[in-house]
């Protein structure tokens, strides 16, 4: 293998590939990266088991030479330091050749590099996704519903399942689904032309779906996604993101989000999250971020926390709407906050069907996402 080829594309390619590399593999060849150099272009592979991304490297883009191909072939490089070392070389021009026993030289400017490689036919093969189960997301639909339900993902490895965000398509509506057990996310989209498509209890890994929303362009290009039995590929230009799905059956939420409620509250989202992110700095040193919320008789509400060593912060905000009974009510602070971080309808609703009971939050523009978070049992 002998090729030239810019420095920025293969860097760029490389880290996108990067975000597949797991730090504490226990198998040598997944360090790697694995370059693959046709007359058509390179290729480069990365995998951890879990996920597996591919790029595309073609000889020419926009009538412009990216890589110049004197001899085919493969390689596998230590990723940790062929992904630092190639971001510092000197040059705009990077030339690269694969001798007996894998032994790479890189070149670039005054500089030379030697790194011993590694057999690419011991890297696994990626699996061969193919299907009508085929969707199109728009990239910055896609990054949204990452980010609108990611956040209320378990972080406990004690029920892999729900370290997941679960997918849903039904009759033209994809649907993510999140939860802790101690709080919910949901985020649901139109999507045209899928009235063929229908998956259930797709589950997959919210780290995986942070990897890949780093990829997404903002850009409103689309996303093919393809789902199989136990894998999802999704096909982003000139890369292929492959996921594992998540083993196990995503538990029945449905029950859990209430279709009526006793008090309704309407706030300005900018207030609320300024107003608890106050009551959260004395929350947060007692080691509970718990934050009373209480409704007043002038029909504003009422903001309060407490520190045993600190003191109490107490704030009263003013109503836009407010239906139903009075209500006094705790929750965890650093919940609420999570979800007024990414809410970017301007006003929200608060609705309660008692103390204990769930609290939904739902944007007032937004009618196709919906919060839910469990409340604090408090002894005063």
């Amino acid at each position: 293998m002998k090729i030239s080829i810019l420095k920025n594309v293969l860097n760029e390619s490389i880290q996108h590939v990067s975000k597949a590399i797991s730090s504490r593999t226990t198998i040598p060849i997944l360090g790697g990266i694995k370059l693959d150099v046709t007359h058509q272009g390179v290729t480069l592979t990365a995998s951890d088991t879990d996920i597996s991304i591919q790029s595309f490297i073609p000889i020419e883009d926009d009538n412009r030479t990216i890589v110049q191909v004197e001899q085919p072939g493969s390689v596998v490089l230590p990723a940790k330091f062929f992904v630092e070392i190639i971001k510092k070389l000197p040059s705009q021009e990077v030339q690269m050749e694969v001798k007996e026993q894998f032994q790479t030289f890189i070149s670039s400017g005054a500089t030379e590099i030697q790194m011993v490689g590694l057999d690419p036919e011991e890297f696994p093969v990626l699996p061969d996704i193919e299907g009508n189960q085929t969707i199109s997301v728009p990239g910055v639909l896609l990054k949204n519903m990452i980010r609108q339900t990611g956040f209320a993902i378990s972080t406990q490895e004690t029920t892999p399942i729900l370290t997941g965000v679960l997918w849903n398509l039904e009759h033209n509506d994809l649907k993510f689904t999140a939860t802790d057990r101690h709080r919910l996310a949901t985020r649901s989209a139109h999507l045209d032309g899928t009235e063929e498509v229908k998956f259930s209890n797709v589950v997959i890994a919210g780290k995986t779906l942070n990897e890949l929303s780093k990829i997404v362009p903002d850009q409103n290009a689309l996303v093919d996604i393809v789902v199989a039995d136990n894998q999802v590929l999704f096909k982003l230009d000139r890369v292929l993101f492959y996921s594992r799905i998540l083993d196990g059956i995503y538990p029945d939420t449905s029950r859990i989000i209430p279709t009526s409620y006793k008090t309704e509250l309407v706030l300005d989202t900018k207030k609320l999250s300024e107003s608890i992110d106050r009551a959260y700095l004395l929350s947060r040193e007692e080691k509970t971020n718990i934050v009373r919320l209480q409704t007043m008789d002038n029909g504003g509400i009422e903001i309060s926390s407490s520190s045993s060593e600190l003191g109490k912060v107490r704030e009263e905000l003013e109503v836009i709407d407010f239906k139903g009974e009075p209500l006094r009510i705790s929750f965890n602070s650093k919940y609420m906050l999570d979800v007024l971080k990414i809410v970017e309808s301007e006003q929200l609703m608060i609705a309660f069907t008692g103390m204990m009971s769930p609290i939904i939050l739902k944007p007032m523009d937004d009618s196709q996402s919906t919060y839910i978070i469990l409340p604090y049992r408090t002894t005063n």
